[in-house]
């Protein structure tokens, strides 16, 4: 495969396609054009009650875009369920170098001071790919998508991908769609500008709910 750029990676979102690696060791990326589409509708965001219960408690410091490197890393490093990643060296030299033209974001939770939870996912307009997550402690990358969700409804997002979608996605509310009914609402976010930092970064924990309770 010739040499992908951070510029032709833009470009490729914007086509609705997206790199991976066979596995994290692997030297080549190879393009992924799904039939079909996992997308997380803003509008019908679910929250579980006991998740709600959980935040309320707030176990985790959250922060965005303070640890990106160390979010991704993470989610390409072997874990429980996860032995192996798509996430190889390549990708994550992109993703930095997209994460300092900031067309990459971050969320990430904090116990004690340790990164225990986080996300990170490419922003193209009013769109918000979402890449990939990771948790040491229970429910940590759960209330980084929260935070998430959050702060894309604020400000103004329209499609949230997230490429597949899981059974552990689909408790919040993830469907699938098919590919033209995907590009069709890719079209319409992109050419929409978004402030990904409207809501900022010291929201406090009634703020997140109240954004989160207007949509599920």
């Amino acid at each position: 495969m010739n040499r992908i750029t951070a510029d032709i990676l833009l470009e490729a979102y914007m086509c609705g396609v997206f790199p991976m690696a066979e596995t994290r060791d692997a030297d080549d990326l190879f393009w992924v054009d799904p039939k079909q589409r996992g997308i997380l509708p803003l509008d019908q965001f679910h929250m579980p009650k006991s998740l709600i219960k959980t935040l309320k408690k707030q176990p985790f410091s959250v922060t965005v875009d303070t640890a990106f490197p160390e979010v991704i890393r993470a989610c390409a490093a072997p874990r429980v369920g996860h032995d192996e990643s798509w996430i190889n060296s390549t990708i994550m030299g992109l993703y930095e170098e997209l994460f300092e033209r900031g067309h990459v974001h971050s969320v990430e939770c904090w116990l004690d001071g340790k990164l225990v939870g986080g996300l990170y996912g490419v922003s193209i307009g009013r769109a918000f790919f979402g890449e990939s997550m990771f948790s040491t402690e229970t429910d940590a990358s759960k209330i980084a998508l929260v935070y998430l969700v959050a702060r894309l409804k604020h400000a103004g997002y329209t499609l949230l991908d997230t490429q597949f979608v899981t059974e552990h996605l689909q408790r919040f509310g993830t469907i699938e769609i098919d590919r033209d009914d995907y590009l069709k609402r890719l079209e319409q976010a992109i050419i929409k500008p978004a402030d990904f930092y409207s809501l900022p970064s010291t929201a406090s924990t009634s703020t997140i709910l109240q954004l989160i309770t207007q949509i599920s």
